[in-house]
């Protein structure tokens, strides 16, 4: 059998096991919203009880004798339930001995030496240990399904000019809903009428709510705070954008980080190693003379005290929780590797365009000259543009529209390609364009406007000039005054950035296909200790292996599927902005949903937290195993106190990997 069969095998044995434990949850398959309705912590319970009625009774003498051994043996069976049927399944469809085998070989062995109230107590406290370790796992994925808690069950759809409710898993793509002020939306769309507010934090984690109108897309869940709008639905409720996010994250609990599978594999292995360690302490020694009590007591309390619980639970419950974490913040991590390889970054290596900036060029700057109004030039330049689709006339046409500057009917327009366009506006022709198009017209600009044009390109700006002539006339056009542009850097990029370095990144990159002096002066204004321009996509590529060659671990930032390549050359490739885009979400091994950089930096930390705690409950399972292991084989320990050490050191290995919710 191949590596990848048994890879496909081991996912089946896990959805296997994820159906029994589903047993263990409300019919929805969510877990109960008080710890007393879990029916594992109410076996354990009831058999906590019985137990203390034997202890207690049997240490008064108000039972009969007998009656505490009868309770002892009646308490078993409600906490060992769960666990042993769980070990008992994974010996016979996976022949491996697991922990629970250990346990169930340690409590039969303590009954037999007659030892029931050990063997009782054993199996209350494994029993309790392993309900909170399941409640855990149930809550962290029940809290990612309680989203979709977000999207309202009905939804009012117009049929035929009437409003007609059905159920939102009945939502087809092209039906038109309806939805209110206060109301949910029940899947993906794009809004046909009406605008408002919506808050779209349950997608994104983006706090503050989104301004939209017709043709803006919309997600599911995400709340409608002020106008009534009429919304065409773009998918069917189970894949939209809500259910998308549920479905990565729970796929991504399942994928095991190195750590995990490293541990995974130990313990198939010493699970039979400490088995036949105790069968040898305890044949061994009775084989040469020594009493049989004392020695199969020993082999019984060394295979309850070498059982390694709190080592299997140390990384599972850190990345669980980091995971389902980052996906109620609008950060989705596809697997724990992924989250551990966050920890691990030295280095973050990010795309300017789209990026660390919006993507859209926008005029920053209107200076006329020789008396000129700066209505009349943006007027000018936005009646020459309108005619255009390139990205600086329509940053050109938005400005007017901002200004209230409306643009006036042209003749005989002329695109010129890479250096402008041409118009004939109100009995004058106008050229727009930059400064070697009026260079080439034998328009030069003065020294002072030459200088002003060099200072505005090293602030990374595009300069387009502004002339014009009369129509009929030979001379030179006259230069009436400039339009400076660049493509806005995100309000919170800075802050990101210096995010990054207080986390511990030794070098922030910027990768860019743009021109050097522009991703320069981008660079010094946001604090980036190195620019790579002017790259094409191969060269993005090139540069990751570089930076990960002499630094180490290196992220890729960038805004989807353009910067694909050297997403995935990187250890970890993030995409930003990717609510609704399935092929980014696809394409990157964390999605942020929103347009936030800082949501990076979150990533970071959460990684790095994560990290950290799995060492920790690592190195502490370990230290735990290393003294009772010696103790139990010494006999210093009897069964009680290697049976409450033991699961005591689970719970903690639990609780502490609870801790990186708070990252």
């Amino acid at each position: 059998m191949t590596g990848s069969d048994h890879e496909r095998e081991e996912v089946l044995v896990n959805e296997d096991r994820d159906s029994e434990r589903d047993d263990e949850r409300d019919d929805d398959g969510a877990a109960p919203s008080h710890w007393w309705q879990y029916r594992p912590i109410i076996g354990a319970a009831v058999s906590g009880v019985l137990l203390a009625a034997g202890f207690l009774g049997g240490l008064t003498g108000i039972l009969p004798d007998g009656w505490p051994v009868l309770l002892f043996i009646a308490s078993m069976p409600f906490a060992g339930y769960w666990w042993a049927r769980e070990g008992l399944e994974e010996l016979i469809h996976e022949r491996e001995v697991g922990i629970e085998v250990l346990m169930a070989v340690a409590t039969v062995g303590a009954a037999a030496l007659g030892a029931w109230e050990e063997a009782a107590f054993l199996v209350f406290l494994y029993g309790s240990a392993e309900a909170v370790e399941s409640l855990t796992f149930a809550r962290t994925r029940s809290a990612i399904r309680a989203l979709l808690d977000l999207a309202p069950k009905e939804a009012r759809v117009l049929r035929d000019g009437a409003e007609v409710t059905v159920l939102a898993t009945d939502l087809v793509p092209g039906d038109v809903f309806l939805v209110r002020p206060g109301e949910g939306l029940a899947t993906d769309g794009v809004i046909r009428a009406g605008a408002s507010s919506l808050d779209e934090s349950p997608v994104t984690g983006e706090s503050v709510p989104v301004d939209k109108g017709p043709g803006d897309k919309v997600f599911a869940g995400t709340i409608n705070r002020q106008g009534a709008l009429e919304i065409e639905a773009t998918k069917a409720f189970a894949d939209n954008t809500l259910s998308a996010i549920i479905h990565l994250v729970e796929e991504a609990q399942e994928q095991k980080g190195r750590a995990q599978r490293f541990i995974e594999r130990f313990s198939r292995r010493y699970s039979p190693a400490l088995l036949l360690g105790a069968v040898a302490l305890a044949v061994v020694p009775i084989a040469l003379g020594g009493d049989p009590g004392t020695w199969l007591t020993r082999a019984i309390t060394l295979v309850v005290a070498g059982a390694p619980c709190a080592l299997v639970m140390s990384t599972p419950v850190a990345m669980a929780a980091g995971i389902g974490t980052g996906g109620r913040r609008g950060v989705l991590i596809k697997g724990g590797m992924h989250l551990e390889n966050l920890g691990l970054v030295r280095v973050i290596a990010v795309d300017k365009t789209g990026t660390l900036t919006h993507g859209r060029p926008e005029v920053t700057d209107v200076i006329p000259i020789d008396g000129v109004e700066p209505a009349r030039l943006l007027g000018l330049a936005a009646s020459v543009e309108h005619l255009s689709e390139h990205p600086l006339a329509r940053a050109i046409v938005g400005a007017a529209e901002r200004h209230g500057v409306r643009p006036v009917e042209v003749t005989d327009f002329a695109a010129l390609t890479g250096a402008g366009a041409r118009a004939r506006v109100e009995g004058h022709e106008v050229h727009v364009g930059s400064p070697d198009l009026f260079a080439d017209l034998g328009a030069v600009p003065a020294a002072p406007v030459a200088t002003l044009i060099e200072e505005l390109r090293e602030e990374g700006k595009t300069v387009v000039l502004v002339g014009e002539r009369p129509a009929t006339g030979t001379e030179p056009s006259r230069i009436v005054g400039l339009l400076a542009i660049r493509d806005q850097v995100r309000p919170n990029a800075k802050a990101a950035i210096e995010a990054f370095h207080r986390l511990g990144v030794e070098r922030v990159v910027m990768l860019s296909g743009d021109h050097p002096r522009t991703a320069a002066a981008i660079a010094r204004e946001l604090g980036i200790d190195d620019v790579r321009a002017g790259l094409k996509p191969e060269d993005k590529v090139a540069a990751i292996r570089e930076l990960e060659g002499r630094y180490g671990p290196v992220a890729m930032i960038g805004d989807g599927v353009n910067d694909a390549p050297a997403l995935a050359a990187a250890t970890i490739g993030i995409a930003m902005g990717t609510a609704g885009t399935d092929a980014a979400i696809e394409a990157a091994d964390v999605a942020l949903m929103a347009d936030d950089l800082e949501k990076a930096a979150f990533a970071l930390r959460l990684g790095r937290r994560a990290r950290s705690i799995s060492r920790q409950n690592v190195a502490f399972s370990l230290a735990v195993l290393a003294v009772l292991i010696p103790g139990a084989a010494a006999g210093l320990f009897t069964v009680a106190i290697a049976v409450t050490a033991h699961e005591a050191s689970e719970l903690l290995a639990v609780a502490n990997g609870l801790r990186v919710v708070r990252a």
